[in-house]
């Protein structure tokens, strides 16, 4: 229908155009109608003034009658006069553009001049050049004649003068009529355009403003009449657009709204679901209150009838049922261990794709007769996943048919995929609780072994000893290998309370200073050396799992300080910067040689290398440095960059 676009701007321009000609035509005429009178005035002018030159042309020959002879600048006098006055009438014939100075206007000015002119060049003319050359007597008779002739010729050139006012006031009234035509013509434009405007312009746009006050006052059954086929005429068709949808829309507007409220109660009530379920999922539970949990919950999200979980073995390729609820014992019986392939869950387990079947109609070659014979009229199957390793599946039942939507089976295949982070994350749990015992007993046959089977080893060899005395009857021997043993039992009793020690230790104090004080008091009152303590820098205190390890490493310390190092001074600093943490243990006692006693680089060493590996364990360093004679230091250090990446 709009096929042609611009007709407004086409048909204003036009106008404007056709307007902006006309006006520039007839101030263009003015123009040239006000030029040529500035030409003619001149030409009256030069006329004009050529009476007045044939006059003194007369004058001046009648002054030079008293000599006999001529005068020179007199006769020169005449001739320019002559020269001058054939000047300005052949000016008055061609005109002069530069002046400006017109020629003749019309035939009469033409006939009028020519007439001068003839009798101009046919009697005065030549009376005067006569006159310049003839004797006194002569020019006395020239000068008679050229009277008689004057004034004819003088009426001659007022003729031509009234001809030329005539033509003057012709082309005044011409200019006039030309500037009240332009006024007229300007009254005229100025009404036309109006007209123009407000029937192709302002009438619509009145009529689409008066539309649109009535669409604000909510009447959407306003329509506007489409009365041309320009750029309004498309606006008032697209304001009927615009009003046929926006009435349309209104008219719908309730039940939109009411799908969209029920839209949004089904996701609310999706979320509602996914939150419950992933809180509860979130709680540290063995593997089988985990699902059973989980079970409750979705099923009585869902209204489901009965449901059930089951996890996949890789080893068997078996799936497990391991919690269920609402099912019967022959059900039960049938399907507690499916392959893979199975049945619904073991197709599903295999294809990694949700399965929601209708057991009325179930799928060609789908075997659903536990589902059939239970009851249900509506089976599904999704997969516990994490990553994307299956681990099992998990299935809802209905006895009545339940559809279930995109948007449920969207929210189940979510749910399904965190109770697999859930089963994942509670193994790893379990894996990470027997790592730790694992470690801690590894630990503790180090340090049997490094210490009471060591003193077993050498109570067994003073035992040998003792009874090859005894068989020999070498009592003084019998009683020092007796006393060897004593002191080796009392040894490895102290090694034992020493080993129950540390591995009951705990830091139940606020911080690792209170702890280390509290060893450093222990140990003092134990063995009478004397020790001192030194806190440096300030900072957040350590994990209780680091602190623990931290505090073995101090008591193994004090332990080989006890043993070994004849020590009088034991110093302890803990120095913080930054959140990076160096413990010092530094004793006076007799040291070792780190370098050439095999023992002290080997990890049977006792203590040594148990203190090393604990400090790993917490992103740290043990240093032992020592010389014969000049104690030994132990130093432990862990960086912030080391304690974050643990």
């Amino acid at each position: 229908m709009f096929s042609e676009t611009g007709k407004i701007s086409r048909k204003i321009f036009s106008v404007l155009l056709v307007f902006f000609l006309i006006a520039t035509a007839a101030i263009g005429m003015t123009l040239v109608i006000s030029w040529q009178l500035e030409g003619v005035a001149a030409a009256i002018n030069d006329a004009g003034s050529q009476r007045m030159r044939t006059y003194r042309i007369g004058h001046l020959m009648a002054r030079g009658l008293g000599n006999a002879v001529l005068d020179t600048a007199k006769a020169k006098e005449i001739a320019e006069e002559v020269d001058y006055f054939e000047t300005v009438l052949g000016d008055l014939q061609l005109g002069d553009s530069e002046r400006p100075l017109s020629g003749p206007r019309n035939g009469d000015v033409q006939n009028q001049l020519t007439d001068v002119q003839r009798a101009w060049r046919g009697t005065v003319r030549p009376l005067v050049l006569a006159y310049l050359s003839a004797d006194q007597a002569q020019r006395a008779l020239t000068l008679d004649r050229f009277d008689r002739e004057l004034e004819p010729f003088v009426h001659r050139i007022n003729q031509l003068v009234l001809v030329m006012e005539r033509s003057y006031v012709d082309d005044t009234n011409l200019l006039r009529t030309m500037q009240v035509s332009l006024v007229l013509l300007a009254i005229l434009g100025t009404i036309i355009l109006i007209r123009f405007f407000i029937r192709l312009v302002i009438q619509p746009v009145s009529v689409l403003h008066a539309g649109m006050q009535r669409m604000i006052s909510n009447d959407l059954a306003v329509r506007l009449p489409v009365d041309s086929d320009d750029e309004l005429g498309g606006l008032a068709h697209g304001f009927n657009q615009m009003a046929e949808h926006l009435q349309l829309a209104y008219s719908t507007l309730e039940e939109r709204v009411e799908a969209e409220t029920r839209s949004l109660a089904q996701r609310n009530h999706e979320l509602g679901i996914l939150y419950t379920v992933t809180s509860f999922l979130s709680e540290p539970l063995p593997q089988d209150a985990l699902c059973q949990g989980f079970l409750d919950q979705i099923k009585f999200a869902l209204g489901a009838d009965a449901g059930a979980v089951r996890l996949y073995m890789a080893e068997s390729q078996k799936l497990n049922l391991i919690t269920h609820d609402g099912l019967s014992d022959s059900f039960l019986k049938r399907e507690r261990e499916l392959n893979c392939g199975e049945c619904l869950c073991g197709e599903v387990i295999q294809s990694g794709m949700p399965a929601v079947f209708d057991t009325v109609n179930p799928p060609v070659g789908m075997k659903l007769g536990s589902c059939i014979r239970e009851g249900f009229a509506t089976a599904t199957a999704f997969n516990i996943v994490h990553g994307k390793r299956r681990l099992g599946v998990y299935n809802l039942y209905f006895l009545k048919t339940h559809p279930v939507s995109a948007q449920e089976k969207s929210l189940l295949e979510t749910i399904g995929q965190h109770l697999g982070v859930a089963i994942e994350n509670q193994r790893l749990r379990s894996r990470e609780k027997e790592l730790a015992v694992f470690e801690e007993r590894n630990l503790l046959a180090q340090e049997l072994h490094d210490s009471i089977a060591q003193g077993l080893a050498f109570l067994n060899i003073q035992v040998q000893l003792l009874q090859d005395s005894l068989r020999h009857g070498r009592s003084d021997e019998a009683m020092q290998t007796a006393g060897q043993l004593r002191e080796g039992v009392q040894e490895s009793y102290d090694d034992v309370r020493e080993l129950l020690v540390h591995f009951r230790a705990r830091v139940l104090q606020s911080d690792l200073d209170t702890a280390i004080a509290n060893a450093l008091v222990k140990f003092e009152g134990q063995t009478g050396i004397a020790t001192e303590l030194a806190q440096i820098g300030g900072g957040t205190p350590l994990a209780p799992a680091d602190e623990t390890q931290v505090m073995h490493i101090v008591q193994e310390s004090l332990s080989n300080i006890r043993k070994h190092a004849q020590a009088n001074l034991v110093k302890v600093s803990v120095s913080r910067n930054f959140g990076a943490i160096e413990i010092e243990v530094q004793d006076d006692g007799v040291g070792f040689d780190t370098v050439n006693e095999p023992n002290v680089q080997s990890d049977r060493h006792v203590g040594l290398k148990i203190m090393r590996e604990r400090a790993h364990r917490v992103g740290g360093e043990c240093q032992i440095t020592s010389k014969v004679g000049e104690g030994t230091r132990v130093r432990i250090t862990l960086p912030k960059e080391a304690r974050k990446a643990v």
